[in-house]
């Protein structure tokens, strides 16, 4: 590994909090739009068919901008300036919603924003996996930051829901954008130099047999959140809850997410990232027979103390087996096709489907993604069983 710009130059303690503040940031926009843009979509008169679509436009988008942005970044050793680059287009692009009417429309904006939004994640992931490597900064400890803003904006805009109409949602997101154009901005720059094998990465990295069972695995648990990220909020509308108990019902999610990035680090010494992505599909597959099949709230709360394991264990170990299994000079394009392939194009395919399922089935859809959990789980299983250097 060759970092030319190494932590220590810029000190533990800025990092650990530029690096915080860019989590938080990102995931101000995360904690609105994920629980309440399906309602912003709603209160245009979109059908559950049409915000099925959109979200998984919106989702599948990331396979297209995703992989090219993490190729650009290796090639050029760059972190923080393509993150500032595609945070910006995503602050114009979002201020083009205000201009939409119809379907039509606001697909056509959803792909623009959602080209160009998505990632900066990736990156920001590879610029703090590098801190980390570098540095010995425990990743869970700076990424539940993002988990913490997730919570306060998930249920300060569910109670604005109260109070105010759905077009609040787009006013809130809207800066939520721009904070984290700011945030990127002021990223650490750490640069690193590309490996040998970037010439062909995506060819590299998908020879490894290891490497497409890694994706295939987490593209089923991950995407086997589709009907909850899309419908659950209209769901629980439908059976009568407030928008403020729903905003506390996301919140919840990631409070129990946040304690297992805390103790992160002692869960992939002991587990493994791959024993710990089996985990979490065993999880998910618990999680959406509960929510498929009853509303009741102490259900609700039972179920929602589960992301924990389904998402944050499943993101935990996927984020240590890049890591540990790729060299520095590909990581930022590993990372862009994690997110390209399990959160873009298989979670967007599944996120399609939901769409249909829901109107057909209503909670009854949650049973087709515990399926897909639990085929997840029995791939990452396979995976820990091979010779694991991943840990």
């Amino acid at each position: 590994m060759t970092i030319r710009s190494r932590p220590e130059a810029v000190g533990l303690p800025a990092l650990r909090i530029r690096l915080g503040f860019f989590y938080a940031a990102f995931f101000t926009v995360i904690g609105i739009m994920l629980p309440f843009w399906p309602v912003w979509l709603a209160a245009k008169g979109m059908s559950a068919e049409e915000i099925g679509a959109l979200v998984a436009i919106g989702v599948g988008a990331k396979f297209i901008g995703t992989p090219l942005a993490g190729r650009f970044a290796d090639r050029s050793g760059e972190r923080r300036r393509p993150m500032a680059v595609l945070a910006v287009c995503a602050l114009f692009a979002f201020t083009l919603f205000a201009l939409t009417d119809g379907f039509w429309s606001i697909l056509a904006v959803t792909l623009l924003f959602f080209l160009v939004w998505p990632p900066v994640m990736p990156l920001g992931e590879s610029l703090t996996m590098l801190a980390v490597r570098d540095g010995g900064l425990d990743y869970g400890r700076i990424r539940l930051w993002g988990s913490l803003s997730f919570i306060v904006l998930a249920v300060l805009a569910g109670r604005i829901l109260v109070f105010e109409p759905p077009g609040v949602i787009y006013l809130m997101v809207l800066c939520g954008v721009a904070g984290t154009a700011v945030a990127c901005a002021l990223a650490p720059h750490l640069r690193v130099a590309p490996a040998p094998s970037a010439r062909r990465p995506f060819f590299d990295l998908l020879a490894n047999r290891r490497f497409v069972l890694f994706l295939a695995a987490t593209t089923l648990i991950q995407g086997s959140h589709g009907v909850y990220y899309a419908f659950a909020t209209l769901h629980w509308r439908a059976a009568g809850y407030a928008d403020d108990i729903i905003g506390l019902l996301w919140a919840e999610g990631v409070v129990a997410e946040i304690v297992l990035f805390a103790l992160g680090a002692r869960l992939i010494g002991r587990l493994g990232p791959a024993r710990l992505i089996a985990l979490a599909g065993l999880a998910a597959a618990a999680r959406w027979l509960v929510l498929g099949s009853t509303t009741a709230l102490p259900a609700l709360i039972g179920a929602q103390a589960l992301h924990a394991l389904t998402f944050g264990a499943a993101h935990l170990g996927a984020i240590h087996f890049i890591a540990r299994a790729v060299p520095p000079g590909l990581s930022a394009t590993a990372q862009s096709l994690y997110a390209a392939v399990v959160m873009g194009l298989g979670t967007g395919l599944i996120l399609f489907a939901s769409g249909w399922l829901y109107a057909a089935y209503a909670g009854a859809a949650y049973y087709p993604m515990a399926a897909s959990a639990l085929l997840g789980a029995i791939l990452a299983w396979l995976l820990a069983q091979q010779k694991p250097a991943e840990g």
